[in-house]
Order: structure tokens, then C-alpha cells, then sequence
């Protein structure tokens, strides 16, 4: 009988040692490197194999067009390139009560022409009815298993033949190969490889909830998001009723794709025109607003930059931002010191992304700068106008992606103006119902908007 073998494994990044380290020397963490058990696989005898599928040409492969399962979710269908694969293995990752169990129980239930189960290892069946119940009603069915053993999961799913298995979460499965602990780094690589190999060989498609770090990172090895076929990453704030739902890695789809929900008492329903929601509308604007023409993946959103520029009266000058880079602001509020001539080194300086967004656009650049000096002079914007541009070191004004799009939805919702980088080829303002105002560089900004 083969002897047990103990490895030092780093919880945070995978890496497998013959002694504790207090840091991880991979990944330079402390205190992450948890000594493990694991029993050695017997070794196989490679005499005799031969390869299964011979060596051909990839323009001699048939294929043939896999049909997807299309989810009542238009959202849920956008970031996944247009439907679930039959077959993929899909990561779905976020915070604690972010809603990652409501919408894949939401999944669930409304998919009466495909069998799916639901698989829970932190729930009881009695918890997951009484939550369904609470949000969609009694008219619901699916198949539901508490377990947290990896091979009566198996043994049931070659039993009942579901299209989809929803596994809640795989920081909770143990597989009996591994004597660690669930959630450990060997146990969460291993319970994957098992449900992955499953999924291939059945053709049936696997949604994995994770868990995620304090520093929002994926729990578990790095591996296992090379594991999977798509990675998804829910996200939002608990204040406020919108998540978001990135494409991080999608090998049947675009990995620029945005889905928008909005929570509710009933559960999590789709945003379909997201940038009516961001918006708050007034009949006058105050002084420090702003509204940017962004783009999140491929998905443009009109969204609200909010600046509150004061004097200092507590001595150091405080730098708060909310939704918005903080580099980025440094940078910004640099650029207008210098080349706007306006004195800000003794003065607060707040902003903030309205609706609870956290956005990274570059294009938001010149939307934010118009709303600082709105606030350093108190001087509120022109009504229905918008921007999209980045502002360069030099106080220029930069070309951003996409910038038909984001002039079309501008135009949709109804703005009359907006301002662009000058110099952009191959724009025709003629085929556009706004007015398009390109702009060189922050003092022709600063003219066009106050002179």
C-alpha cells in the first residue's frame, strides 16, 4: 500500500512545496502556504499506448454547428456569446450576496425545455425551495441535490442525463481521491478536472459558482480559470440595485461583452437600456456634472461624472474618488492645474460615477475634466451636452474606440451636442442627428463650454 505524501500548497496561488515557508516565494504572500495531504496516483503502464484519433489536417475536419441553449435571459445570452455551449464548463465568480446563487437558481427555473440540476454544497433543498419560492413563485421546477461529494454527483448525472448541472460552489466539493480539506487548492483542481472530463464526455454544460478573495480575485488556484471554457465575473455594489456581469474569458464568444441587472424584490431582471437608468434627469444642471458617452465592452452607456471641488479647511487637501481611478484623477486634476492655469493644490476634491458604476473608459477623461472646472467655477454645463475623449499629459485631447457607437446612443437619448476629439477620419457628422463639436486640446474645452 502506498504511503501518503504531505505537500505545502499556497492557498493564493497553487504553488507546492516540501516545506512551510512563511511566504510564498511565487506569489510573495504570507501566512498562505497550508500543508496538505494527498495520496500519489498509481502509476500507469505507457507500454503499448497508442493515440486515439490519428494525426490529420484542420482544413480536413468536418464540424458541424453546435446549436446552443438560449436562456430567457437576454443578458445571461449576451455575455455568453449568444447562448450556453452543450458541453462548456462556465466559472461563475463574485463577492458574498452579490447574487450569484440567485441568478443561477433564476437560470434554473426557467429553462422548462432542458433538465438542469442544481447542485448545492452550502444549502439544503428545503433552503433552496423556500428561496425559490420567495423570489419566482411555486410555478418552478428543476432538479436540486444537495451533496458535496464529487462521485455521487457523478452518479446521479449519469442516472438523470440533465443538459445543464449547476454546481454551488466548487469551494465546497470534495473529491475521495484527496484527503484535504474542501476549498483547498488540491481539492478545488481536482473536483474540477473530474466535473470538466464529465462535461466533455456527456456533452453537458457545467456552471461552477466561485468564490472570490478580499483582494477580488478568483479563491482557488490560477489554473482552474485555465480550466474552464468561460469565466464570468458578477460584480456590483450592496448599495445599489445594479450588477454587472463581465466576460473575463469566453472560448465560444466575445470576452468584451456587459451584462446589466437590476435587483429586485423578485429576483434579478435584465437592463435593457442600462443608460436611461444611469442618468438622472433635470431640467437644469447643477455645476459639477457632466455626462460621458462610455463604452463597457462593446456596449455604449451615457453615464453621470459628479465633481465636488472646495477649499480645504481640515489643513491637507483630501482626494476621494468613487467609481473612478484614482491615478487617473491625480492625473487629471495635474493637467488643469498646469495647462488650465486653475489653482487646485489647496482644495478637496471629490467625484464620483453616479448609479454605483466603477468604470475604466479612458473616454471618460474629458467628461470628468469638464465637470472639475463646472465645480472650480461654479458654473453649471450647458443642458444636453456630452463628451467623449482622453485627455493626454499635454492637456490634448485624444482619440477613443468605438466612437460611432457612442455618438449613436448619445443621439438616441436625445442630446443635442456632443464633444469629440478633432482630427477623427472618417467621421461624416452628416449621417449623425447630434452635433458633433471636436475639440483640440482643454483650453479650446474650456472656451467652447464658458465663453
Amino acid at each position: 500500500m502506498s504511503k501518503t505524501k504531505s505537500v505545502f500548497i499556497c492557498q493564493s496561488c497553487g504553488y507546492e512545496s516540501a516545506k512551510w515557508m512563511g511566504r510564498c516565494p511565487s506569489c510573495s504572500a504570507w501566512n498562505t502556504i497550508i500543508e496538505e495531504i494527498t495520496d500519489p496516483a498509481p502509476r500507469q503502464d505507457t507500454k503499448g499506448l497508442e493515440s486515439r484519433e490519428g494525426v490529420t489536417w484542420l482544413s480536413q475536419i468536418e464540424t458541424e454547428k453546435i446549436r446552443r441553449i438560449i436562456s430567457p435571459d437576454l443578458e445571461f445570452n449576451r455575455v455568453l456569446g449568444g447562448g450556453i455551449v452543450p458541453g462548456s464548463v462556465i466559472l461563475v465568480a463574485g463577492e458574498p450576496g452579490i447574487g450569484k446563487s440567485t441568478l443561477m437558481l433564476q437560470i434554473a427555473v426557467h429553462l422548462p425545455e432542458c433538465k438542469v440540476l442544481y447542485v448545492s454544497g452550502e444549502e439544503s433543498s428545503q433552503q433552496i425551495k423556500m428561496r425559490a419560492e420567495r423570489l419566482f413563485g411555486e410555478n418552478i421546477d428543476c432538479l436540486l441535490m444537495s451533496e458535496t461529494n464529487t462521485h455521487p454527483i457523478i452518479r446521479t448525472v449519469k442516472k438523470e442525463k440533465p443538459g445543464i448541472i449547476i454546481i454551488d460552489s466548487i469551494q465546497t466539493l470534495q473529491s475521495p481521491f484527496l484527503e484535504s480539506p474542501p476549498g483547498s487548492v488540491s481539492q478545488i483542481r481536482e473536483c474540477t478536472h473530474e466535473l470538466v472530463k464529465m462535461a466533455k464526455e456527456n456533452d453537458i454544460a457545467v456552471f461552477l459558482i466561485g468564490h472570490i478573495t478580499k483582494e477580488g480575485l478568483i479563491a482557488g488556484p490560477k489554473v482552474l480559470e485555465h480550466m474552464v471554457d468561460t469565466v464570468l465575473q458578477f460584480e456590483g455594489d450592496h448599495q445599489h440595485q445594479y450588477r454587472l456581469l463581465r466576460t473575463l474569458k469566453n472560448r465560444f464568444g466575445s470576452t468584451s461583452e456587459l451584462g446589466i441587472y437590476e435587483m429586485k424584490y423578485n429576483g434579478l431582471m435584465s437592463v435593457s437600456n442600462p443608460s436611461e437608468l444611469f442618468l438622472h434627469h433635470r431640467e437644469e444642471m447643477p455645476s459639477g456634472i457632466a455626462i460621458a458617452a462610455a463604452l463597457e465592452g462593446l456596449r455604449p452607456l451615457m453615464v453621470e461624472t459628479q465633481a465636488l471641488v472646495s477649499y480645504a479647511v481640515y489643513g491637507t487637501p483630501q482626494r476621494s474618488s468613487t467609481g473612478f481611478e484614482a491615478r487617473r484623477l491625480s492625473m487629471l486634476l495635474a493637467i488643469i492645474e498646469k495647462k488650465g492655469g486653475f489653482r487646485i493644490g489647496d482644495k478637496d476634491v471629490f467625484v464620483n460615477i453616479a448609479g454605483g458604476l466603477r468604470m475604466e473608459d479612458p473616454a471618460l477623461d474629458m467628461a470628468m475634466t469638464a465637470a472639475l472646472i463646472s465645480s472650480i467655477e461654479d458654473l453649471p454645463l450647458p443642458p444636453h451636452i456630452c463628451f467623449a475623449g482622453e485627455i493626454g499629459l499635454a492637456g490634448e485631447v485624444r482619440p477613443v474606440s468605438r466612437l460611432e457607437h457612442r455618438i449613436q446612443e448619445a443621439s438616441r437619448l436625445g442630446f443635442k451636442k456632443i464633444f469629440v476629439p478633432a482630427g477623427i477620419k472618417g467621421l461624416d457628422p452628416a449621417i449623425f442627428s447630434i452635433e458633433i463639436t471636436p475639440v483640440e486640446n482643454l483650453r479650446e474645452l474650456f472656451v467652447s463650454l464658458f465663453r
